[in-house]
């Protein structure tokens, strides 16, 4: 029976013996009673001869399964460079490899196709390659688990730790391992990113704190201070991978220490940004990025829509979903209704806006203008009216970038508030006087009447940041003094609302800061998120 040979594979990452390296204890007496001369053993003199093949040759006495005796083969020569080639190997069976219950085995190239447990002779008789990533751990043979406890001299550990390295394991093509390596590491990234359950799954409770935060209690009891300009970073989170849409603020002022960030990284978490800037929960409901995410007027649910078309209401306390709805259309804004809380309006990449019931989980009004898209949603005069901003800017369009509707009969109130040739990805509210500002694509932010006929105001305009086609979010003070808007170079910008004067200009992020929110109790804590997924508590 001719013996195989194995040539020497280009390719492959196998490392070597050295010829030289061997012990006067290692000689080895074979079955036929044929003494190797010192120093000429197999895994010394034979680089290609793997550690299995030497098993097979004592413990197999040179024999085949059918009980033929295999011819012997001389290994050596007088002039050991004389040899084309030293990789002679025994034939022999093909060795039992089994790998640990806990762990499976990585995919590879030989057992992709074959049934579990099956091991190629051609992939046993390649020598263990050490992988620098360190994702691959065989299991390790009992010879090696036995050399490693026993020390019977240098020479011997050397040529002991040599055999170890040297353990069979599936040969797994280089491409392959670069693939795998890739697949591990953006496993690990994963893993790092979704601290909250995977999409589809119900989110464990948020464990809120019983009491109030130290820091928000001295101020539950007083009326608000006159707003100070924060000057340093109290905390800079930064847990999303992904741009952060927006930011809020829980509305009940007991639980305001907790902040809600939305971000196109498929997930929004809650955050206990006054304490200890700590992630509380992380929520992925969605198999699309999560354009928009309200808190609920009760400070106990979150009401959530993304590109995926879906709509969620979770209620933090227990973790379940009181609802879920589908939209027909990519989700961009929604908002609560200011005075029956089971009602909401959403728009998003569609001509229409829809208003939803929470109890029934249907669509109960449409609204809808000769537009693509709705940017925002603004409620006015306590729930009876409210804004919606469009992509609509062209001047032969009957419907103006903002339009005001009539909440209950679905009619257009005005679509001629906004006439020059901007669109406003943002609008908000001043809290105690009957205006509220719009932020235009032309780099200024508009002052608007609240009531109708919704004038602009000529005299008064923010300018000084820059838009530049990102959805940059502005609010007001909660005693109406400040205005704060971000800007798509990062900066930071707080004006005076009376002077419309820039009050200070923050350096506050790497790339365009799209939300900007005040503490609704806290006189001096703003909150800013940036393009680079990042969020600032500013104090």
């Amino acid at each position: 029976m001719a013996s195989l040979v194995a040539y020497d594979d280009s390719e492959s990452e196998a490392e070597t013996e050295p010829v030289g390296n061997f012990n006067a204890a290692s000689q080895m007496k074979d079955t036929s009673d044929v003494v190797k001369p010192p120093g000429q053993d197999f895994a010394s003199e034979a680089p290609g001869v793997t550690e299995g093949a030497v098993l097979a040759t004592k413990h197999g006495s040179g024999a085949d399964p059918a009980g033929h005796r295999l011819p012997l083969v001389r290994l050596w020569r007088s002039d050991p460079g004389s040899c084309p080639s030293q990789r002679l190997q025994w034939p022999r069976t093909e060795p039992d490899i089994t790998f640990p219950t806990g762990k499976p085995p990585p995919p590879s190239l030989w057992t992709t196709q074959t049934p579990a447990g099956h091991v190629p002779l051609a992939a046993a008789h390649f020598r263990r390659v050490k992988l620098s990533w360190g994702t691959y751990d065989s299991p390790e043979p009992s010879f090696c688990v036995q050399t490693k406890s026993e020390t019977p001299g240098k020479h011997g550990n050397s040529l002991q730790k040599e055999r170890c390295e040297d353990c069979i394991v599936p040969y797994t093509p280089k491409r392959l391992r670069q693939s795998q390596a890739l697949s591990t590491e953006t496993g690990k990234g994963r893993d790092v990113e979704a601290q909250g359950p995977s999409a589809g799954r119900a989110p464990a409770p948020l464990c809120m704190a019983p009491r109030v935060s130290e820091f928000i209690q001295p101020y539950l009891d007083s009326q608000y201070k006159e707003t100070t300009i924060p000057r340093k970073v109290l905390f800079h989170l930064r847990s999303h991978r992904g741009p952060v849409n927006s930011i809020q603020w829980c509305p009940v002022f007991a639980k305001s220490h907790m902040l809600l960030s939305v971000s196109m990284d498929k997930t929004f978490k809650v955050w206990n940004a006054v304490d200890s800037g700590r992630c509380l929960q992380t929520y992925s409901l969605h198999s699309e990025a999560v354009r928009a995410a309200r808190w609920s007027p009760c400070g106990r649910r979150i009401l959530s829509g993304g590109f995926d078309f879906a709509l969620h209401l979770t209620d933090l306390e227990t973790g379940t979903q009181l609802f879920s709805g589908q939209s027909d259309f990519r989700i961009t804004t929604l908002k609560f209704h200011p005075k029956d809380h089971s009602l909401f309006v959403c728009g998003g990449f569609h001509p229409e806006v829809k208003a939803w019931d929470i109890r029934t989980g249907k669509v109960v009004r449409s609204y809808k203008a000769t537009i693509q898209q709705t940017l925002d949603i603004l409620f006015l005069q306590e729930g009876s009216e409210f804004l919606s901003s469009t992509d609509a800017s062209s001047r032969d369009s009957a419907d103006r970038t903002i339009i005001a509707w009539d909440f209950r009969s679905s009619a257009k109130i005005s679509n001629q508030i906004f006439h020059e040739r901007y669109t406003c990805p943002s609008l908000t509210l001043h809290p105690r006087e009957p205006v509220f500002l719009a932020q235009t694509n032309g780099n200024y932010l508009a002052l608007f009447s609240a009531v109708w006929p919704y004038r602009m105001s000529r005299r008064r305009r923010y300018e000084g940041h820059k838009v530049e086609g990102y959805s940059v979010g502005c609010e007001c003070s909660p005693d109406g003094d400040l205005l704060v808007t971000g800007s798509a170079d990062g900066r930071v910008l707080l004006y005076s609302f009376r002077t419309a004067s820039r009050a200070r200009t923050l350096q506050g992020h790497a790339q365009a800061c799209v939300g900007t929110t005040f503490h609704p109790v806290l006189p001096s804590v703003l909150a800013t998120c940036s393009w680079e997924g990042d969020i600032k508590i500013w104090h």
